[in-house]
């Protein structure tokens, strides 16, 4: 993301007003709007795939899904962000068109300049949201899934999909589908010099 301006605040009815008039995607944190930077054919493939999985899961339910274009909203940390699919299945989210408020499940594919953020900062903010039940991230440099779901304690556990288990389970909907539809039609991009050498460091230790 790229600050638009440290010296202007914006209330988030101004940010949703802006929002609506503006052709660039703007991410909201406290105040101050960031822009997004664009995507990858990578990206965008592998978040079309999962969308239509959700997708034709979820048909006939009270539940919706969302893909790229829906913010999320944070208001105990006064957050507006973009995630790459949002699925809700409560009746109030019908209400705001351009947000939704109470959703269950919230996933982000990652790209090397929003990978730490979303790993950080990000799911920490979703963390305040009480009908959060799972926050998946989606790699694109290797057909790996990792998913954190809320147990009974409100603790937040992570399982891991690879081909290996040749599916992968987003428990908040009750979909298993194959990693096989997941990747479909898509190139993964070559991990950065930084990447290459943190997973070597890994390996090593």
């Amino acid at each position: 993301m790229i600050a638009v301006s440290d010296s202007v605040f914006l209330t988030p009815e101004a940010y949703l007003q802006l929002e609506e008039k503006s052709n660039i995607k703007h991410e909201y944190i406290d105040g101050q709007v960031y822009a997004m930077a664009g995507t990858t054919d990578t990206h965008n493939t592998i978040g079309l795939n999962l969308a239509l999985l959700i997708r034709n899961h979820l048909r006939g339910s009270d539940c919706r899904v969302y893909f790229a274009d829906i913010k999320a909203r944070i208001e105990k940390r006064n957050r507006f962000y973009y995630p790459d699919i949002i699925v809700t299945c409560d009746p109030k989210d019908r209400e705001t068109p351009t947000y939704k408020r109470f959703y269950k499940l919230i996933i982000e594919v990652l790209s090397d300049s929003t990978e730490a953020f979303d790993r950080g900062d990000k799911f920490n903010d979703y963390q305040t949201i009480d009908s959060l039940e799972e926050y998946v991230l989606v790699n694109t440099k290797h057909q790996r899934v990792e998913t954190f779901r809320r147990n009974d304690q409100g603790l937040w556990v992570l399982q891991t999909y690879t081909p290996d288990d040749q599916t992968f389970e987003l428990q908040s909907i009750k979909l298993t589908a194959p990693f096989s539809d997941l990747y479909e039609n898509v190139e993964l991009e070559a991990m950065s010099t930084t990447g290459y050498a943190y997973a070597q460091k890994n390996e090593l230790s």
